[in-house]
């Protein structure tokens, strides 16, 4: 059981840069890979981002490549989602996710790989 908090969320306008965070609590697994998704009303939760338990490995989403970078902080319990560049097609709900097993380079890549979800924080995006 694990609890992941999103942060960072608020409205700024296209071409801005926003980071997110994401804080694990309660149980925490060595290994879990954590990730970064998004959803719009009416669409399927898209995938943002991925990062492995060791930092190595990384993948992100087509839309989001070149302008968001995702990391994680040394206790590794706190991923970030360093957002530049931002776009209004970027507004969104995004949502920290978490996979409770794994090894330290596996890297969430879908929603099918995902345990554990964030409540989310907005992002707006404005022309």
């Amino acid at each position: 059981q694990v609890q992941l908090v999103e942060s960072g969320g608020g409205s700024v306008q296209a071409g801005d840069s926003l980071r997110l965070s994401c804080e694990a609590s309660g149980r925490t697994l060595s290994n879990y890979p954590m990730g970064w998704f998004r959803q719009t009303p009416g669409k399927e939760r898209e995938y943002v981002a991925g990062i492995s338990w060791s930092g190595d490995n990384i993948y992100y989403g087509d839309s989001v490549k070149g302008r968001f970078t995702i990391s994680r902080g040394g206790a590794k319990n706190t991923i970030y989602l360093q957002m530049n560049k931002l776009r209004p097609t970027d507004t969104a709900v995004y949502y920290c996710a978490a996979r409770n097993t794994g090894s330290r380079y596996f890297v969430i890549r879908s929603v099918d790989s995902v345990d554990s979800w964030g409540e989310g924080t907005l992002v707006t995006v404005s022309p």
